[in-house]
């Protein structure tokens, strides 16, 4: 591994700015905060979905924020997520930025009377833009890189004693 030349002020507050946009994003997911995941975006931003994986043609491709309210609305659906970000990591270059990341999803749902759970693991491939300040998704592509799907077990209950 390279050994970095340390950090100027600016280059760590840019980071940590962008690690708390990952953040989140994954916090709107959970609390089902279309509306708040929607502001992490710039108004033009770009959104696409790869479900077959990398190398895969995308899904569907989103375009401008408005766009986003659907696909961040479909979480209701879900009776419960949990979204566990993992490693990152950026290029900064002045007010636009590259980054990949990994996050671990967890979906609990409801399907013939089963409690049922979706485990994916998704990348982002993210272009990010710093507008007044403040860094945004400019294009974001999600990745499937592979899920599973089980039912639950009931979750024991408290014996008395």
């Amino acid at each position: 591994m390279a050994v970095r030349p340390e950090l100027t002020p600016t280059e760590a507050a840019d980071r940590l700015a962008l690690r708390e946009l990952f953040d989140a994003y994954a916090h709107c997911a959970d609390r089902r905060d279309a509306e708040g995941q929607k502001a992490l975006f710039t108004d033009d931003t770009v959104f696409a979905v790869y479900m077959d994986g990398d190398g895969s043609e995308p899904n569907y491709v989103l375009h401008g924020r408005d766009a986003l309210t659907p696909v961040f609305d479909d979480l209701n659906r879900y009776e419960a997520t949990t979204h566990f970000n993992g490693q990152s990591t950026v290029t900064i270059d002045g007010d636009r930025a590259t980054g990949e990341s990994y996050t671990i999803a967890h979906h609990v749902f409801t399907e013939d009377d089963a409690r049922m759970i979706m485990v994916a693991s998704l990348r982002y491939l993210d272009d990010f833009a710093k507008i007044d300040g403040r860094w945004y998704f400019a294009e974001r592509k999600l990745i499937l890189d592979w899920s599973e799907t089980r039912s639950m077990a009931t979750p024991a209950t408290a014996s008395s004693a």
